[in-house]
């Protein structure tokens, strides 16, 4: 739920703070004085898009601040993008539009793409303005919408159909390629079978390059290599053949240890363990020393030998990779590709038997989703058409049909459902159509032919009514839904609205008393002229006596008169009166359940 909205910088909105109250509460105001940057601001938090002509004249940048009560959802997408909640449970989101065209968002502390903001009001806050109804004339809407209703009826068949359908298309586009290009294949068949034959004869070891390189290059210079390592054992331990003149280390630090345990000074006989640690030291080395002379052999014919080998391998990392690890990362890749590449009359077959065992499954689940909307299509259609009964269309029927789409002909997606070929669509095989029958005596029409404004309005409200239970997202935000309508309709709109506060925080932006009246919670939008002719509006919240001046103001523009009062007065009574009755009866409803 929203708990509160700021704005600064928006349209005629210079700064605004709204406390939003759960139930409904309804945004009023004169025409101009900035209702709509309102509806604007909760757009741009829901992530929609951002143009730099909503920005004040003069101001820098517009900035709109909200603050929701997260739910698990919400909670979920926090973490995920490792933004920090209050401590209250309170999440903050943001979002700011400067003058230049760009744009910023943020949650939870943390800048993010506005694609975020969008993931959040999915579980949010859903937004209803002139364009929602446009959108509820195209088919796919018209589907969802329905999909929304039936909730997890179709959503369970509709997932199972989804994950059965990407791999009948995989394997259909697989068998697809392998027939149609069987050349192509077979030609790449015969070169990964002719490089894996080669590399298999030399059979190559992880890392052998390299240890073959360190081997050729120590053959290669053993003479020099044996010379170093006897001048330094030479060194060391004295030459094969004493010279009393020439002692080698181990003789020299020998003679000094024993020269300093001759004496009887304390400090110099202390060096006696650290010489003795020296001598032990220097002995190890050349016994090594040793043992390298007696391993390392001048042998020209294994030298030659792997020479031959480098050779061997360099002929394939020429061809296959930089080094012998990657011709073997090749290799294993290639025995992979050529898995693939069977295109024996054997493999097909088996292909093309997987692939429609695969379609009569998801012919299956498919029928299974029609049958689903289908059954929800038929309720959704009763609970829209009474709710447009109460909404001052009485003789006015919703239907909502459910119908197979036809593949094209030579469609990668064509399947045969019940004996059609149908459309597999990645929403299953289904076209989905309201159609309003507006009186008694008029033919069904789809939407966008046999709906006026005003009655497009009302129908998308007694649509939303009919998803109250179905539709999990706590905010909705109307803006003008009651356009186009008046008389007893608005009253009935007016109290639709309340009944739909009774799941859901109901926003709405009205210019009819009858709606207002219903409202838990009245916002007023007040306009000022600055100088030059700038207008500037702000948010109020009105108390009780402030709200019937406003309802009287909207009724004839009499909020100074006793008779315009009386009136807003009546109005008032008399939408209590519906929303008591009506919240009894949901009370009675819940019981009786």
């Amino acid at each position: 739920m929203l708990a509160e909205m700021r704005i600064r910088g928006l349209g005629v909105i210079e700064d605004a703070t709204l406390e939003l109250d759960p139930g409904l509460t309804v945004l009023t105001g004169e025409t101009g004085a900035g209702k709509t940057m309102v509806v604007t601001g909760l757009t741009l938090l829901s992530g929609g898009r951002a143009e730099a002509s909503r920005v004040s004249s003069g101001a820098p940048r517009a900035i709109v601040e909200g603050v929701f009560h997260a739910d698990a959802a919400a909670l979920a997408l926090v973490e995920e993008i490792g933004a920090d909640a209050d401590d209250d449970g309170t999440l903050i989101a943001s979002r700011t539009l400067s003058a230049d065209g760009r744009s910023r968002a943020h949650l939870g502390g943390r800048s993010v793409p506005a694609g975020v903001l969008v993931r959040l009001a999915e579980h949010s806050i859903a937004v209803h303005g002139q364009n929602d109804q446009l959108r509820l004339l195209r088919g796919a809407e018209q589907r969802a919408l329905l999909d929304r209703y039936a909730g997890e009826s179709v959503a369970g068949p509709l997932q199972l159909y989804r994950a059965v359908r990407e791999e009948w298309l995989r394997l259909g586009a697989e068998l697809t390629e392998r027939r149609d290009n069987a050349r192509r294949l077979a030609q790449e068949a015969d070169l990964l079978r002719h490089g894996l034959t080669e590399i298999d004869a030399v059979a190559p070891q992880p890392g052998e390059d390299e240890e073959l390189l360190g081997l050729s290059r120590r053959l290669s210079a053993a003479d020099d290599l044996r010379a170093a390592a006897a001048a330094a054992r030479a060194a060391l331990v004295g030459p094969d053949d004493p010279d009393p003149d020439a002692p080698g280390a181990l003789g020299l630090v020998g003679d000094a240890r024993h020269r300093l345990a001759a004496t009887d000074d304390p400090e110099l006989t202390a060096f006696d363990s650290r010489l003795g640690e020296v001598l032990a030291l220097l002995g190890d080395v050349g016994t090594e020393l040793t043992g390298y002379l007696d391993r390392l052999d001048a042998d020209p014919a294994r030298l030659e030998q792997a020479l031959a080998r480098q050779a061997e391998l360099k002929s394939l990392t020429r061809k296959y990779a930089a080094d012998v690890d990657g011709v073997l990362a090749w290799a294993e890749n290639a025995r992979e590709r050529l898995a693939g590449l069977d295109i024996s009359d054997e493999a097909l077959a088996a292909l093309a038997a997987r692939r429609d065992e695969l379609a009569a499954d998801l012919a299956g689940h498919a029928a299974a989703v029609s049958a689903a909307r289908t059954e929800a299509a038929k309720r959704l259609a009763e609970d829209t058409t009474a709710e447009l009964g109460g909404l001052a269309m009485p003789d006015a029927r919703l239907l909502v049909s459910v119908g197979p789409r036809p593949a094209a002909s030579g469609a990668d997606d064509a399947l045969t459902v019940a004996g059609q070929q149908l459309s597999a669509g990645p929403d299953g095989v289904d076209e989905v159509e309201l159609r309003l029958v507006a009186h008694a005596s008029a033919a069904p029409l789809p939407l966008h032919k046999g709906a006026s404004g005003g009655e497009l309005s009302r129908v998308m409200l007694a649509l939303e009514v009919a998803l109250s239970g179905a539709d999990p997202v706590p905010t909705m935000v109307f803006d003008e839904v009651d356009a186009g309508v008046g008389g007893r309709a608005a009253v009935e709109i007016g109290r639709r609205l309340a009944r739909l506060a009774q799941r859901h925080q109901v926003i709405v932006v009205t210019h009819l008393p009858q709606v207002a009246a219903y409202a838990d919670s009245h916002l007023v939008v007040d306009k000022a002229a600055r100088g030059g002719g700038v207008v500037r509006s702000s948010v109020r919240k009105l108390g009780d006596d402030e709200r019937i001046g406003e309802l009287a103001r909207m009724l004839a523009g009499m909020d100074d008169t006793d008779t315009g009062r009386a009136h807003a007065e009546e109005l008032l009574g008399a939408a209590r009166g519906h929303r008591e009755a009506d919240r009894a009866a949901a009370n009675g409803a819940r019981r009786g359940r």
